[in-house]
């Protein structure tokens, strides 16, 4: 089974990211900080795909890659995941080493076909 990292501090897109992937057959570890999310990423065995929200209370999501990326290189899939919708400010957060942006609030049906095309699932 792919574990799947959710770091979100909204208790009500937690819960939806939760209940998406957990009802698509993934196992879903949840963080509602940035500092709880690096320890979740950086334990062993580390997730299969990281969803990282950008904006967090105490260390936001660019720093979080940072030390994700310091720790573990590039091999682990991280993704941004914004209300931020402006062109120029996905393309910043890109261009800090995510691997891709998705937009909240979620699209169901394109959320789930982005997160199994990025575990090389079918779908």
């Amino acid at each position: 089974m792919k574990r799947i990292l959710v770091v979100e501090d909204n208790e009500r897109n937690m819960k939806l990211f939760r209940d998406i992937l957990g009802f698509a057959g993934f196992e879903v570890l949840g963080a509602g900080t940035g500092r709880e999310g690096l320890a979740l990423a950086l334990a062993a065995p580390p997730p299969d795909l990281i969803l990282l929200d950008i904006r967090l209370p105490d260390i936001d999501g660019v720093e979080v890659l940072r030390g994700i990326r310091e720790a573990l290189g590039d091999g682990l899939k991280v993704f941004a995941v914004s209300a931020s919708v402006m062109p120029d400010e996905q393309q910043r957060i890109l261009a800090s080493g995510f691997d891709d942006f998705i937009t909240k609030p979620i699209q169901m049906r394109s959320f789930l076909d982005t997160v199994r095309r990025a575990l090389g699932e079918s779908a």
